[in-house]
C-alpha cells in the first residue's frame, strides 16, 4: 500500500479541514420552495453542459459536468491552480499587470473571499517544504495534481457563488512558476509588513 509523504499528509489534512468552496461546493440545492424542480435541475445541467463545451472548445479547459450537482469539474494536472485570499490575489494580479504580464483566468469565490489562479501544467513544487510554509503563512495553497476544482457555471454566476474575476482569454494560462513567484513575492512583502519595527 502506498504511504503518503509528510508533505502529502499535510496537504491532505488542509484540504479536508479548510473551507472547500473553491474545490467542492455544498451539495444542498434549495430555493424558497425548499428545493429545485426537476425542470430547473434539468435546465441547470443543460446550461452547465453548454458552458463546459465552450470551455473545451475555446479555452482548452477540459472539464466534465457532474450531472448530480450541475458542477463543471476540472482535474488538476495539465491545468494548475493556485488558491489564495482575494486580498493577496489582488496584489498578485496587480504585480503581474504592473510587469506587463497577462495574469490569465482567475476564479472568484465571493462567499469565502478567495481567488483561484488557473495556470499552465503543475510541477512538483508542491513537495517543496519551504514553498509550502511560505504559502501556508498567507493562507494560500497549490491544488494537488489529480485533485479537482470547479469552474463557474451559469447557475454559479447567477447566484454569485463562483464567478470569473478574470475570464479566460482563449487558451492562455500563465506559467505555473510565474504565479508561484508573484505569490511568494507578495507573501514575503506581507511578512515584512507584519514584522516588529517595520513601517
Amino acid at each position: 500500500m502506498y504511504e503518503l509523504s509528510p508533505i502529502e499528509r499535510i496537504h491532505s489534512y488542509i484540504e479536508s479541514s479548510v473551507d472547500r468552496d473553491e474545490v467542492v461546493m455544498s451539495t444542498s440545492r434549495t430555493d424558497d420552495k425548499g428545493g429545485y424542480t426537476a425542470a430547473e435541475e434539468y435546465s441547470a445541467t443543460q446550461d452547465a453542459l453548454a458552458r463546459c463545451r465552450h470551455y473545451r472548445k475555446h479555452n482548452g479547459l477540459y472539464g466534465v459536468v457532474d450531472s448530480t450537482l450541475g458542477r463543471i469539474m476540472l482535474e488538476i494536472g495539465a491545468v494548475g491552480a493556485v488558491v489564495m485570499p482575494s486580498t493577496l490575489g489582488e496584489r498578485v494580479r496587480g504585480l503581474l499587470i504592473g510587469r506587463g504580464l497577462r495574469c490569465g483566468p482567475i476564479i472568484a469565490h465571493p462567499r469565502s473571499g478567495r481567488w483561484t489562479f488557473l495556470t499552465g501544467p503543475t510541477d512538483n513544487s508542491y513537495l517543496d517544504t519551504v514553498l509550502f510554509a511560505e504559502l501556508f503563512r498567507v493562507c494560500a495553497s497549490v491544488a494537488l495534481p489529480g485533485s479537482e476544482i470547479v469552474l463557474p457555471s451559469p447557475a454559479d454566476e447567477r447566484s454569485g457563488y463562483r464567478t470569473w474575476m478574470q475570464p479566460p482569454d482563449g487558451d492562455h494560462r500563465p506559467d505555473f512558476a510565474q504565479i508561484i513567484a508573484a505569490t511568494r513575492t507578495n507573501a514575503r512583502t506581507a511578512d515584512l509588513i507584519h514584522q516588529p519595527g517595520s513601517a
